[in-house]
């Protein structure tokens, strides 16, 4: 699932404030990481206090790619993935297995409508890296690639191995990978005694205490529609010490013969989705399950989607429909709309 990056609506500009004697800034780390970009914006008393955060943050960052990039050949996820036979047991890292565990929790709680062995479906309907493709697949195509779905084909034993049921099956955890990624950097940097950042990885995002002055890290979700500027908001939420994400299905898709073919597969059916949500977007403990479940609400439906927000504790959510006129219609947990 393509994720689409929020507007952080904070200044690069440092500002200072005079507290207990002490200058605090804010100071703005960036970088490269799995296939996008990140930035991590913190308040510190000193320069000596983010001096070689960096290069810790690039470490912790390359350690969970190489546990699971798909791009990258040596890679657990891509070494498991290439094993051709059921029942061999593959021993996987802590960060690996966390996240399985992850995704095998929000597989439950949403039916199966997060599951991370889809990849296969996604690429038959021309979204993966083979390209577009210039027709509908098959219907026996997508009943051959089903075969192969479902993450209840992969066991996860707590020893820290992977086995498989299937030979086939594979796994693409990018859909909660990244939000895994934001939740460690922020653990990181709490290890460092800081209290008080936003760390952003491709979109999905992780605020923790406040800005200087005590503002709280607003967070500007993008105009849902093909035509919008990335810099355009739609909506604007404040975060304190939760992770947030948001899918869209508005910038990526095809249409044939007036048709329109989302991205965002179904892995109960093979097909994509066509229940006119446009974007959702989560709020939670962690980022890793806001990402997860903004995916899998993707995929449910306003109705159900926001059963399950309202049914899970910690967990708000917006849900934005398009109407067949065009219009949008925003659907709000209990709590999001609330929210500041």
């Amino acid at each position: 699932m393509r994720k689409y990056i929020p507007i952080i609506a904070i200044a690069v500009v440092l500002t200072l404030l005079i507290s207990a004697g002490e200058a605090k800034r804010e100071y703005l780390i960036r970088g490269r990481t799995m296939g996008t970009t990140y930035q991590v914006k913190l308040v510190a008393g000193s320069s000596q206090t983010v001096s070689g955060l960096k290069a810790e943050i690039d470490g912790r960052l390359e350690e969970i790619n190489h546990s699971m990039s798909t791009y990258r050949k040596d890679s657990e996820i891509s070494r498991f993935n290439r094993i051709g036979k059921a029942g061999l047991e593959f021993e996987i890292s802590k960060d690996f297995l966390k996240v399985m565990r992850t995704g095998q929790k929000i597989h439950r709680l949403s039916g199966g409508a997060w599951d991370g062995t889809v990849n296969p479906l996604v690429d038959l309907w021309g979204f993966g890296r083979g390209g577009r493709r210039d027709n509908i697949p098959l219907a026996g195509e997508i009943a051959a690639r089903m075969a192969d779905i479902g993450f209840a084909h992969i066991d996860v034993l707590d020893s820290g191995y992977l086995v498989k049921k299937r030979a086939a099956v594979t796994v693409d955890l990018s859909a909660i990978a990244k939000g895994y990624g934001v939740d460690q950097v922020a653990a990181l940097l709490r290890g460092k005694g800081l209290e008080n950042f936003l760390v952003e990885i491709g979109g999905e995002i992780y605020a923790a205490g406040s800005r200087v002055g005590g503002r709280p890290w607003r967070i500007g979700i993008n105009r849902p529609r093909p035509d919008a500027a990335s810099d355009e908001v739609y909506k604007v939420v404040a975060l304190h010490d939760q992770g947030f994400a948001t899918s869209g299905d508005y910038r990526n898709f095809f249409e044939i013969e007036g048709v329109r073919y989302s991205h965002v597969i179904d892995p109960r059916t093979g097909y994509p989705v066509s229940n006119g949500v446009v974007s959702v977007s989560i709020i939670t403990d962690t980022c890793a399950m806001a990402d997860g479940l903004a995916t899998a609400v993707m995929v449910m439906g306003a109705a159900r989607g926001m059963a399950l927000i309202e049914r899970l504790d910690g967990v708000e959510g917006l849900i934005v429909v398009e109407r067949i006129d065009g219009r949008l219609t925003d659907y709000y947990s209990g709590g999001f709309e609330k929210i500041p």
